[in-house]
């Protein structure tokens, strides 16, 4: 069954190099507590308080992208990750328990949300969905969907590896997109759960969440995932 893995995966997460994470303490409580898993790893920078993770050093010299990329290839590359994983940012919070897995989500058809930032945005994102639309469709994917949410991602990694050579000439391929089409993913649609300003509405009984900087630290978001997870987890060496 798409997105329901029949074994526990690991949980990989690019982890950019930053002073402070607070986003990423708290989410990794969220995974903790509610997502099934075997082992966690961290890609790029590992910070001081992690305790009990794994861990791939990536050079991050490129754009955020790129280096999200490198993340995921080095973890698609490493012999001790799940041939089957879940794949994170640092700042997705999983709010309910998942004893049966992840399941699979998806945004909706990829041409919706192209309008939708056309209409708001421009730049290297918008640009990037343009391409990877572009690349899909010259693969015989005339109307893909868009797996670009913020939550967690079921992913194999030969199937991932596959996707990212494929688009290694797209700057800013949007991979999780590519591998959802290219894999067949399906899934159910739901609308992005990321909470841009500290001030925005929230569903507090969503699953998921994302946040911003500012609306984790300053918004009533933050807030309450905080109260949510007030308790250091098996993986914090200390409190903040």
């Amino acid at each position: 069954m798409p997105g329901l893995l029949m074994e526990l995966p690991d949980l990989v997460v690019p982890v950019r190099e930053v002073p402070v994470n607070e986003q990423l303490r708290y989410a990794v409580r969220s995974w903790a507590q509610n997502l099934p898993h075997r082992r966690l790893w961290v890609v790029g920078y590992r910070p001081w308080w992690l305790d009990g993770a794994e861990h791939i050093p990536t050079r991050q010299a490129g754009t955020k992208y790129a280096n999200t990329t490198a993340a995921v290839r080095a973890a698609c590359e490493h012999p001790e990750v799940s041939e089957n994983f879940l794949l994170l940012n640092d700042d997705f919070f999983v709010m309910d328990s998942h004893p049966d897995g992840m399941p699979v989500l998806h945004r909706g058809p990829v041409r919706q949300v192209e309008a939708y930032y056309a209409n708001r945005a421009s730049g290297d994102y918008l640009r990037g969905m343009r391409q990877t639309r572009a690349l899909l469709a010259d693969l015989g994917h005339d109307d893909p969907l868009s797996y670009e949410l913020h939550v967690p991602l079921p992913v194999d990694k030969a199937g991932m590896l596959d996707v990212l050579n494929l688009g290694e000439d797209v700057p800013v391929l949007h991979k999780r997109t590519a591998y959802g089409t290219l894999a067949d993913l399906g899934g159910e649609q739901i609308e992005d759960v990321k909470i841009m300003h500290r001030d925005g509405r929230f569903p507090k009984a969503s699953p998921y969440l994302s946040t911003m900087p500012d609306s984790f630290t300053h918004g009533q978001v933050g807030a309450h995932i905080r109260q949510a997870f007030p308790e250091p987890c098996a993986y914090e060496t200390g409190s903040p």
